[in-house]
């Protein structure tokens, strides 16, 4: 478990890197994929809750040092995303096309929802957050596009980021 967890923070890294250093600086892009969000989903996917909180919960501390937000916003929300995409371990099959797609749309929607949710039970914050714009809906759209060739590419790691069955919770 150490071993597909340190792995899978590793991936989370580079994937982190490369959305906020590359991606993040190209000029025609209104909104940025969440490349991140993706891989945590395929981590939560195959491996099961703990996991995907485990794995949410680092990209979330990756993602705060990198950016902006406030300190745990990432966490707390990458962690519940985490959770809910292991609740669904080992009944989904992301072969294909339309299924990681429609993974990947539902984890963006999440994503917006929580983010919405959290920014509207803290207004005194300093997030200021409204799912009623055009790069969020880009943003969605570029996850969901996005999502196929994410799950095609991790699953080259599948060896070594995949526990053994019987130590999936």
């Amino acid at each position: 478990m150490i071993k597909s967890f340190s792995i899978g923070s590793f991936i989370v890294l580079c994937a982190a890197l490369i959305e906020s250093v590359i991606l993040a600086n190209i000029m025609f892009l209104p909104a940025v994929p969440d490349l991140v969000l993706l891989c945590v989903l395929f981590i939560s996917i195959h491996n099961g809750r703990l996991m995907g909180e485990s794995t949410g919960f680092i990209s979330g501390l990756i993602l705060d040092f990198l950016s902006a937000a406030p300190f745990g916003l990432n966490c707390l929300y990458r962690t519940v995303l985490g959770y809910v995409g292991g609740l669904f371990a080992k009944t989904i099959s992301t072969e294909g096309f339309f299924i990681p797609m429609l993974l990947g749309l539902c984890a963006s929607v999440l994503k917006v929802v929580s983010l919405w949710l959290i920014s509207f039970l803290f207004p005194a914050s300093s997030l200021a957050f409204s799912p009623f714009t055009w790069t969020v809906l880009f943003e969605i759209g570029l996850n969901t596009i996005l999502a196929p060739f994410m799950f095609k590419f991790l699953s080259l790691f599948k060896k070594s980021l995949l526990l053994k069955p019987e130590s999936i919770s």
